[in-house]
C-alpha cells in the first residue's frame, strides 16, 4: 500500500515487477512460518469457563490427545506447499533464465504467507490464554523456532555455495547476522529471502506477549481495532492528501499484515466461547479486518481474506475431515522446516538440473523431493530433540520452585 509497503519489501530484500502487491500479500518468498505452529504443551492451564478446550497436534507427545486440530496443521502444511510451488514455478522463471515454461504454473501460491499469518493469530493467541507464567510462552516459542532456523542457516548458506546461486549468495557474516531473525532492522541481507516473514511474526509475537504481561488480553479486539483505524488513517493520508507518518511505526506495528492476524485470532476467540453472545465481539473485528484490506488493497484481497477465514474457521471447527488424512498431517509437521529450505536450495538444485539438460517440469519436482526430505529429516533429528531437550531442561529448573 504506496510507500510504507515499497519500503517494507525494499529493505526486507524483495524485489519485484509488482512490488505493491507484493508487499500486501507476503509475496516475496513465502510465510511458518510463518507459521509456525504453537505447541503448548509448557504450563498450559485450562480453558476458562464457557470455553472449549482447543489441543493443536504435538509431535512430540508419545500419546497425543483424541481431540486436536489436525485440520489447522494441515492447513499450514498446504500453505507450505503453495508458497513452494509459487517459488519453484512461476518465481524461479521470473528471475532464472529458464529454458522452457513449465507445465503447470502457480502464481497465486504467494498467497500461502497470508494464510500462515491468519494461522499463527489462531493459534499464538490460544496459546496465551492457557498460559500459566511467562517463561513458558518463551521458552515454547525459542525451542519451536530457533534451533530449526539456525541448521537452515547453515543448511542453506553451505548448500548454495556448494552449488551456486547467482545473486542471492552472502558471507559468513551476513550469515551470522540472520541468527536473530530481526536482522531486516540493520539492513542486513537475507540469507534466503524467505526469512522476512520471520521479523513480522516476531513482531506479533511481542505485541500479544506485551498484553499478555500487561494482563490484558481480554482489550484485544480494543487493540486490533486501534490498529486496523492507524492502518487506514496511514492509507488515506497518504493517498487523499499526501501525508507520509513514520514508516517505523508502521512496520513495528505490523500493519500492513495485522488483518490477516486480527482474523486468526477472532476466528479463535468465536470457536473458544460457547455462548452466542460471545460470537459478537469476534465477528465486529472480522469485518473491520475484511473492509480494512477491501479500502487499502482491493475488492479481490478482501475476497481472499474471507475464504481464507472460512477455510481457518472450518478447520478449526473439525469440519474438514479429509484434512486429517495422514498425508496432509505429516505435510503439516515438517511445513516450518520445508519453508524455512525451499527457496534458494530448491533453485540452486534447479539450476544445476537445467544446466545438464533436465526438462523444467522434472527439475520442480526433483527440487520438491529434495526438499522434503531435507524438511522431515530437519524435523527428525533437530526439530523434535532440541525442543524435547530445552523443554525438558526449563521444567526439570523450575519444578523446585513450585514443590
Amino acid at each position: 500500500m504506496g510507500r510504507y509497503s515499497d519500503q517494507f519489501m525494499q529493505k526486507c530484500g524483495f524485489g519485484h515487477k509488482n512490488a505493491n502487491s507484493a508487499a500486501m500479500m507476503g509475496k516475496s518468498c513465502g510465510g511458518k512460518s510463518i507459521s509456525q505452529g504453537s505447541m503448548p504443551d509448557i504450563g498450559d492451564r485450562p480453558s476458562d469457563r464457557g470455553s472449549k478446550q482447543i489441543i493443536l497436534y504435538d509431535p512430540n507427545m508419545a500419546s497425543p490427545p483424541s481431540h486436536r486440530l489436525l485440520e489447522v496443521d494441515a492447513l499450514r502444511g498446504l500453505a507450505a506447499m503453495a508458497v513452494v510451488l509459487f517459488h519453484y514455478t512461476t518465481r524461479f522463471t521470473e528471475l532464472f533464465k529458464a529454458v522452457e515454461m513449465p507445465t503447470v504454473s502457480f502464481p497465486l501460491g504467494y498467497y500461502g504467507v497470508n494464510l500462515f499469518f491468519i494461522i499463527s493469530g489462531f493459534v499464538i493467541f490460544m496459546t496465551l490464554e492457557k498460559t500459566i507464567r511467562p517463561m513458558d510462552f518463551v521458552v515454547s516459542r525459542f525451542s519451536r523456532l530457533f534451533p530449526a532456523y539456525w541448521v537452515a542457516i547453515f543448511l542453506t548458506f553451505s548448500i548454495c555455495h556448494l552449488l551456486g546461486l547467482p545473486g542471492k549468495l552472502v558471507g559468513l557474516g551476513t550469515a551470522f547476522g540472520n541468527m536473530l531473525m530481526i536482522h531486516g532492522f540493520f539492513h542486513v541481507a537475507h540469507v534466503d529471502g524467505v526469512y522476512w516473514t520471520l521479523e513480522v511474526e516476531l513482531l506479533f509475537y511481542c505485541g500479544v506477549f506485551l498484553l499478555y504481561r500487561l494482563r490484558r488480553l481480554n482489550l484485544i479486539h480494543h487493540v486490533l481495532f486501534g490498529l486496523l483505524v492507524l492502518k487506514l488513517t496511514y492509507y488515506l493520508l497518504e493517498r487523499q492528501f499526501g501525508i507520509n507518518l513514520p514508516w517505523i511505526i508502521f512496520r513495528l506495528l505490523i500493519l500492513g499484515y495485522i488483518p490477516w492476524f486480527a482474523l486468526g485470532i477472532s476466528i479463535y476467540l468465536a470457536i473458544s466461547r460457547q455462548d452466542s453472545s460471545g460470537w459478537m465481539q469476534p465477528a465486529q473485528t472480522a469485518v473491520m479486518a475484511l473492509l480494512t484490506l477491501w479500502v487499502c488493497d482491493s475488492l479481490f484481497v478482501f475476497t481472499l481474506a474471507l475464504a481464507l477465514a472460512t477455510v481457518v474457521f472450518l478447520a478449526a471447527s473439525g469440519r474438514v475431515p479429509m484434512l486429517k488424512t495422514p498425508p496432509l498431517v505429516w505435510l503439516g509437521a515438517i511445513s516450518y522446516p520445508l519453508y524455512l529450505l525451499h527457496e534458494n536450495i530448491g533453485w540452486a538444485i534447479q539450476l544445476q538440473l537445467q544446466a545438464i539438460g533436465i526438462p523444467i517440469d522434472l527439475t520442480i519436482f526433483i527440487a520438491l523431493m529434495a526438499n522434503l526430505l531435507l524438511a522431515n529429516a530437519l524435523v527428525r533429528w533437530v526439530e523434535k530433540p532440541a525442543m524435547l531437550w530445552i523443554r525438558t531442561r526449563y521444567k526439570n529448573r523450575t519444578r523446585p520452585t513450585e514443590q
